[in-house]
């Protein structure tokens, strides 16, 4: 088992790593840019180590300063969060050449679902249902014309090496296609150095619906159940439940085998996510895997009582799996709380908390790094907290969560807490109505004096 592992990343995610470890007796090394001198993830952690200043390309992205901050601290573990360095196979390849255990994805396993064309063909190899589409990059826009009218239209073009909706374009007739064509390699081509593109079919009325696996070095992977994360607002998740008010017995059974098959096939260690869209007829098709740790993981922990970063830590010190699929026994959803100003087309909103209430009771959990007189910096994610409430019926956790949201009080800055709130009582949203599109038709109230 590790003795000290550095936990590459920030905020509530790193405070959330930091809490395991001190729970397993592993001792915790923080890094941590000049901006974030104050957050509870440096506080907490038995050591820290400031790693660079305030922009994340010099600090949190400086593969060379976290080694360092490792070396010194004498780490036998790296745990990287999400984000950041989580998905970089450059990153867990150094890891690996120093002797110093990356807690995720080996080299290997990121590279090949990474990039999601080389991914979409690896999926198609192991049996796992993929949306029509191109086999890999498309070569130029006159094979994009042929495959537009192979697969029908509506499609969707996509960057390889995508990501955050970006390169990302729906195309419904053929007379926009070529416009959308250039936009997107354009677009992509800014975000990420990279404009190659491929082709899917549009999915209508799609659903975001994610499986939770767990894969161990002796190639067995199981299930955790699933994640529907439906409510989007321009590609990023707003919130998130388990279980999916789509779900039946059935479609989880059939999903879950197709991840767990697409975990086994790639020998995948560590915990993961295999990520679908399922569309109304309840046919579902897999979109990418994410080789880490998600966002929205608490609310699968909460369903089926099961650390999932305890999990990850064992796995990578070679302790097998127990091999069991788990199916959700209770409902919990989680409101992704940013500092942004959802009356003002979620504009961003860093700045000094002057006062915070947490709410509490049973069935309520908060993640969260923040407190009264922090300062939220501009340099990152808006994200500052994960409330998450969890009861027998998703009545009751959407009752719990309206609780909580009049409950929790952040005042100094601008928070999308009035926004969660209106969302608990749309009448589509109550009745499990929802596809990735329902925020397109989202209009928050003006909230009253």
């Amino acid at each position: 088992m590790f003795k000290k592992i550095l936990i590459a990343n920030r905020g509530e995610i790193a405070l959330r790593v930091i809490r395991t470890c001190k729970e397993m007796g592993i001792k915790t090394v923080a890094v941590y840019s000049t901006a974030d001198a104050d957050s509870l993830h440096v506080k907490f952690a038995d050591e820290a180590v400031c790693i660079g200043p305030a922009p994340s390309s010099e600090s949190y992205l400086k593969i060379s300063n976290i080694i360092a901050a490792a070396e010194i601290t004498n780490a036998d573990g790296i745990h990287p969060g999400y984000g950041f360095l989580s998905e970089n196979a450059k990153f867990s390849k150094i890891c690996e050449e120093h002797g110093i255990k990356f807690i995720g994805a080996s080299e290997e396993m990121i590279s090949k679902m990474g990039d999601k064309a080389t991914a979409k063909a690896t999926m198609k190899a192991a049996g796992v249902p993929c949306v029509p589409g191109s086999d890999g990059i498309i070569a130029d826009f006159e094979e994009c014309e042929k495959l537009a009218v192979e697969v029908g239209y509506p499609v969707m073009l996509k960057a390889t090496a995508g990501g955050g909706g970006k390169g990302m374009r729906a195309v419904w007739k053929p007379e926009d296609l070529k416009s959308a064509w250039d936009s997107a390699r354009q677009e992509s081509k800014a975000a990420f150095g990279n404009d190659d593109m491929y082709m899917e079919k549009l999915i209508e009325e799609p659903r975001h619906i994610e499986i939770q696996v767990v894969g161990d070095s002796r190639g067995k992977a199981c299930h955790l159940s699933e994640r529907d994360c439906s409510v989007q607002r321009r590609h990023q998740k707003l919130t998130e439940e388990v279980p999916s008010p789509f779900m039946t017995e059935e479609l989880r059974d059939k999903m879950g085998k197709a991840a767990v098959k697409a975990a086994e096939f790639i020998n995948y260690e560590g915990a993961g996510t295999v990520e679908f869209l399922v569309d109304k007829h309840r046919n579902f098709y897999f979109m990418e895997m994410n080789t880490r740790i998600q966002v929205e993981h608490p609310i699968t922990e909460q369903v089926i009582d099961f650390d999932l970063i305890r999990e990850q830590i064992l796995v990578a010190a070679g302790v097998p799996i127990s091999g069991k699929n788990y199916t959700p026994n209770l409902h919990s959803i989680e409101c992704r709380i940013n500092a942004e100003d959802p009356f003002n087309d979620f504009r961003p909103s860093p700045g000094k908390i002057t006062t915070l209430h947490a709410p509490g009771g049973h069935g309520v959990r908060l993640d969260t790094h923040v407190y009264a007189g922090y300062s939220i910096p501009p340099n990152y994610d808006s994200m500052i907290a994960k409330l998450i409430t969890t009861a027998q019926t998703r009545e009751e956790a959407i009752n719990k969560m309206k609780r909580a949201l009049d409950e929790f009080v952040i005042e100094g800055i601008k928070t999308t807490i009035p926004f969660h709130r209106q969302l608990m009582d749309h009448p589509d949203y109550l009745a499990g109505n929802y596809t990735t599109k329902f925020m397109e038709d989202f209009e928050i109230q003006p909230e009253e004096d």
